[in-house]
């Protein structure tokens, strides 16, 4: 199972978000609206954190524990659920604790799309700007008629046209051209690792300074951007690290009344579908509640919602084997997942997303 195909996988993907939902809803278009939340945020610098319980909320607690044994059973190192920002649960397993850092993998494809739209409201950049604008003339080994079709906006959205069988590598000759930019949705990591570049070049800092200064430090975020192959930056931090930027985008970019990110349009867009190829995908999160969806490494475009069993307004940070950052802007809810491959080595969305939900919706009903 582990060394599954991903043609494979796609359609291990339809058989598992064909099935019908546990709580009998209709799929509708659901936009994220940007009002503001009554949320609870912890103080910075600080492992204080304001917890409520199962039975305040009236949750099921009978059914809690079947939750954390099929966590135990999947690999997973830490499981965190925030409601109006208060932690509600919060396990770990084996030798990993609250301080244990562990990779985002694709989950913090996120934190690039909020860093670009910080450094497209302080003016640095437009979408509409050509990646060669940043990134030089011949960042690809496309004609220059096709390369200025790429703009950062592409790259937000999988839309760059290029051939994504080539993975994480990004030097010019393994960048070449399938499809017109805009034409094509694929899962392209070379393209996205690339808009790290395209900020760094257009603030004139490293991304990883400019990071911290416009997002982690001012949220008290703990982690590091690790690149294990020297390709592809990975995000590694806490749990709470990620529940904390969780609660950022929960709140619309503002934490505690400070706003992080106030450009309305670009939250409104990231989280929203921003093409209409893959209506399940909007700037590097993907989206629930969709009428289709389409996978990584696969042009299928399957007739179903991302995951049946969550709810409709869910938007997500998703990363191989199984990291995950849900977010329920109807619920106030912030979910997160640490762990190991669940079996399907997925680089995104997998079947696990729908069991999980499975699971935690008897909790939460």
């Amino acid at each position: 199972m582990k060394n599954i195909s991903y043609k494979l996988l796609s359609l291990v993907f339809l058989l598992f978000l064909n099935c019908s939902k546990d709580t009998a809803t209709e799929t509708e278009e659901i936009d994220n609206p940007l009002e503001p939340v009554n949320l609870y945020f912890p103080p910075i610098n600080s492992d204080t954190w304001e917890t409520t319980s199962l039975d305040d909320l009236g949750w099921n607690t009978d059914a809690e524990q079947s939750l954390y044994d099929f966590l135990e059973e999947n690999g997973t190192k830490a499981f965190l659920v925030l409601k109006d920002g208060k932690i509600i649960m919060e396990r770990y397993f084996g030798d990993h604790t609250q301080d244990s850092p562990w990779y985002w993998a694709s989950a913090g494809k996120t934190l690039t799309a909020f860093t670009t739209g910080v450094a497209l409201q302080e003016g640095y950049l437009s979408l509409n700007d050509k990646t060669s604008d940043y990134l030089g003339m011949g960042w690809t080994s496309l004609s220059t008629e096709k390369e200025d079709l790429i703009a950062v906006w592409h790259q937000l959205t999988m839309t760059s046209g290029m051939d994504d069988t080539q993975g994480d590598c990004k030097t010019p000759d393994c960048l070449t051209y399938i499809a017109d930019a805009g034409t094509r949705w694929a899962y392209h990591n070379a393209p996205y690792t690339l808009i790290q570049d395209v900020v760094s070049n257009a603030t004139q800092t490293d991304f990883e300074d400019y990071f911290d200064l416009k997002v982690k430090d001012r949220i008290g975020m703990t982690g590091a951007w690790i690149s294990s192959n020297g390709l592809n930056n990975v995000y590694w931090s806490t749990a709470r690290s990620m529940a904390r930027f969780g609660l950022l985008n929960l709140n619309n970019g503002s934490w505690d009344g400070t706003p992080i990110l106030d450009d309305e349009d670009y939250i409104n867009a990231m989280k929203n579908t921003s093409q209409e190829l893959n209506e399940s995908y909007g700037y590097l999160w993907w989206l629930n509640g969709k009428d289709s969806a389409m996978v990584p490494q696969s042009q299928i475009v399957f007739d179903t919602e991302l995951i049946p069993n969550a709810p409709d307004d869910l938007y997500a940070g998703l990363g191989k084997n199984d990291q995950k950052l849900y977010l329920v802007p109807s619920q106030n809810l912030v979910v997160v997942r640490m762990g190991e491959d669940t079996g399907g080595a997925a680089l995104g969305p997998s079947g696990f997303d729908n069991e999980l939900w499975r699971f935690l919706n008897e909790v939460i009903n």
